[in-house]
């Protein structure tokens, strides 16, 4: 890997970490899409994993006493699920794909809220949140618009959609690492970044989930929405495009 593309990789993962401490999500969109302009495909599930495994993990920490545990249970329980079945299923997109797909998940965010009584805080939809947003997380590689899919109809505060959206990331992120890096593994992680790149970058994302989180102090619950929803779907149409030039140039 060149020390442009590692620098390239770094700097995004603390931008795209400060984007998500202040929306809950968006930030883990925009790092794939950046990550698959220099990595192979199953790399990019690898390497988006484990900094988002670190980036919503230490969000989580952070906004700790905003966390409503009994929906990161149950989330977990469906995602271990979906985990176990993917795992059974040999998938690898090829790169417009991946673009195409990640490109489509944002339309859901725009899905009319009377057609999905869906509510992250009833134990089965809790479950099926879980399983579903998990299955995505291995095929799209990112499912924050899903996932938004099933808060926005929660009591919980801003606060608490940041917080339990971070803890609920962990296990869809720790299942990319599991299900991707293990065969890399056996192939001594060919196509990953160097660990160097992970070293410098897992800290920066820490440092941009913190300034996130105080941009988020700033911002009331209705900009807090409507933003987060139109730089999801702007980087949705981005990606759509960019797959569009992959399958022509073919």
């Amino acid at each position: 890997m060149s020390l442009a593309a590692a620098g390239f990789l770094v700097a995004a993962a603390f931008v795209t970490a400060a984007i998500s401490g202040v929306f809950g999500m968006a930030g883990g969109l925009m790092l794939k899409g950046a990550i698959a302009l220099v990595l192979p495909v199953s790399a990019t599930f690898v390497t988006h994993g484990l900094l988002q495994l670190s980036a919503n993990g230490w969000r989580a920490a952070l906004h700790r006493r905003h966390l409503a545990w009994r929906i990161v249970g149950i989330h977990a329980l469906g995602s271990g699920v979906a985990a176990a079945l993917m795992a059974l299923v040999v998938y690898e997109p090829t790169k417009a794909t991946l673009y195409l797909l990640m490109g489509v998940v944002p339309a859901l965010l725009w899905i009319p809220r009377s057609w999905l009584e869906l509510d992250a805080s009833r134990p089965l939809h809790g479950f099926v949140c879980g399983l579903s947003v998990t299955g995505l997380n291995l095929t799209a590689g990112v499912a924050g618009p899903l996932l938004d899919i099933f808060f926005v109809r929660t009591a919980l505060t801003r606060h608490q959609i940041v917080a339990t959206k971070a803890a609920t990331q962990v296990f869809a992120h720790l299942a990319k690492v599991v299900v991707y890096g293990a065969p890399l593994i056996a192939l001594h992680g060919r196509g990953l970044p160097p660990w160097w790149v992970f070293a410098l970058a897992i800290p920066l994302s820490f440092a941009g989930t913190a300034v996130g989180g105080l941009v988020l102090e700033r911002m009331d619950d209705a900009n807090f929405k409507r933003l987060s929803r139109l730089i999801v779907s702007v980087t949705g149409l981005v990606y759509l495009a960019w797959a569009a030039r992959l399958y022509l140039s073919r």
